[in-house]
């Protein structure tokens, strides 16, 4: 197995080549701490996240842990599959942090950071829960629009909200707030996408007076104010005459921020050479739009969120995106803060998808390995008859969020990086039936398993889906863990400390993060250090 030191690696992070940083431990642990730019590949999830953060077979791979072994054991199974480059960090990243360089905590670091830093350099004007609320309370002329998914708006906003999600801002905002006179506010849940948000359309360059709500839904919690659940009002689509406003807008951010465009042949001469350089499509819309029809290699995700997870779409740095939609705004809005982040090659397709073959619905996500997961299965009905027999026990590698949520009655939960030790005394005689919500992964749990006991093991067939299609419930009540669920990072709402102390510490980390990443030195955006820029 090949291995690299921690000073080589930080020349990989700096140098000119593409470079892929996998951190092989499940999401909680990685939480906690490192490298800046690692993007959490879990072991337990490897066959699903590796094929989306990693396109190119020959890309270059570092796979790094914290020395429980995840790192060895996926650079093995990433070779098995295909991968030819791939080395581990020697020593983890504890060696990182013995040679002096940072480690930091939380998820989507070079995002998150990102945001503080254009609020740090730039002054993104930005008001209080209170101000806001006196300015509503008087029924001053304001708009608040929501930069958050849907989902998340729905859950909860603040009253009066408007659901404009990221790249749809200054694609939406010239109907959204038809007065020069009206002052615009974006919020999120916390500060980032409230920050990049407002900045867009101030950058768009709207006559308004435009301002971030200071760290979002949670500073108007901790003030004290209640705030609205299941709130249903989107911007709506933008007219004739907002949609000319909003591609003037766009080609004066393009010009600012020098975003490059691509034609039809350059994306297809850029398709035949991916096997040589990492191409990342994406269709920036929103997803009924994507449904709709979209060019077959391009994946969806919303253009506000790629700019705020950059780490969980793009694991490879210094690759190739496109960015494509269907009039040009969305597209450009979501390159100006790629290109800003460092990413030299964020660029849009000329003319979007018009012209081109499209493809229709939600593509199946990739998997690796599924020649590995040749087990038996069991039908709910047979699961169902052997449960009440007794006779069998059920694992479920669902992510422990969505098991505490609702799980085959009985199910306990398991970490699949960890189940052959945890379950190493199994009765051989006992069926052991393995689930999940995707089946996939239950099967590849399944098999190692098969491997690994002297038991038989078996696949639940269709998994969760299957149970309940099958007319059998789901139970939220008595959930048991075989191991530590640290599969997942704890949510402010989740934190047994108290939502308020959570929210607070949440607030300081995004704060922080400047300070981090001047520590840190190897993002490729030092403005707030005064180093400058560099390309990734």
């Amino acid at each position: 197995m090949k291995s690299v030191t921690a000073h080589q690696l930080r020349r990989m992070i700096l140098g000119d080549e593409e470079l892929a940083l996998l951190d092989a431990r499940e999401e909680g642990t990685f939480h906690d701490s490192h490298i800046f730019y690692a993007s959490c590949c879990a072991l337990s999830r490897l066959e699903r996240l590796a094929p989306r953060l990693v396109l190119r077979r020959s890309t270059r791979v570092v796979v790094c842990d914290a020395g429980a072994g995840e790192a060895e054991t996926a650079a093995a199974r990433l070779m098995r599959h295909g991968y030819s480059d791939v080395s581990m960090l020697e020593g983890g990243i504890d060696a990182w942090a013995a040679a002096g360089y940072t480690l930091v905590s939380g998820v989507n670091v070079p995002s998150k950071a990102f945001g503080e830093v254009v609020e740090h350099d730039l002054g993104t004007p930005s008001i209080s829960a209170d101000e806001l609320h006196a300015m509503l309370a008087a029924d001053d002329d304001v708009v608040v629009l929501d930069s958050r998914p849907t989902p998340e708006f729905t859950n909860f906003s603040i009253p009066g909200g408007v659901c404009c999600p990221g790249a749809e801002l200054a694609y939406r905002v010239h109907d959204a707030v038809p007065s020069p006179d009206t002052t615009v506010v974006v919020n999120c849940a916390g500060r980032t996408r409230s920050i990049i948000g407002a900045q867009s359309i101030i950058n768009a360059g709207v006559p308004n007076r435009v301002v971030s709500l200071r760290n979002g839904t949670m500073a108007w919690h901790l003030a004290g104010l209640e705030l609205a659940k299941g709130a249903t009002e989107h911007a709506a689509r933008p007219s004739a005459a907002g949609l000319e406003k909003a591609r003037a807008s766009a080609v004066r951010v393009a010009e600012r921020f020098n975003v490059r465009t691509i034609d039809r042949a350059t994306l297809d001469q850029w398709r035949t050479e991916s096997d040589e350089h990492s191409l990342f499509v994406f269709d920036v819309r929103t997803r009924e739009e994507y449904e709709a029809g979209h060019l077959p290699d391009a994946r969806w995700i919303a253009g506000g969120q790629l700019v705020q997870t950059t780490d969980e779409q793009v694991g490879t740095l210094r690759s190739r995106i496109v960015l494509a939609d269907d009039d040009g705004v969305r597209a450009t809005m979501t390159a100006s803060w790629l290109v800003q982040m460092g990413w030299r090659d964020a660029v849009v397709l000329e003319g979007g998808i018009a012209g081109h073959p499209l493809d229709t619905g939600m593509p199946d996500l990739p998997l690796l390995g599924q020649n590995d997961a040749q087990v038996q299965g069991i039908a709910p009905e047979a699961l169902a008859t052997t449960l009440e027999r007794d006779a069998a026990g059920v694992v479920d590698v669902s992510l422990s969020r969505s098991y505490r949520s609702g799980h085959v009655p009985g199910a306990r939960h398991g970490i699949r990086a960890r189940l052959g030790r945890n379950l190493a005394d199994w009765p051989g005689e006992r069926l052991l039936v393995i689930t999940a919500d995707d089946e996939a992964l239950a099967r590849l749990a399944a098999a190692d398993l098969a491997r690994e006991l002297d038991a038989p093991v078996r696949c639940l067939e269709g998994g969760n889906e299957g149970w309940t299609a099958a007319g059998y419930p789901m139970t939220a009540a008595d959930p048991a863990f075989l191991d530590d669920p640290d599969d997942v990072r704890i949510r402010v709402n989740e934190d047994e400390g108290g939502m308020e102390k959570a929210m607070n510490d949440y607030l300081e980390w995004e704060i922080g993060l400047v300070d981090d990443v001047a520590r840190d030195g190897t993002a490729a955006w030092l403005h707030a250090s005064g180093s400058g820029r560099r390309a990734i």
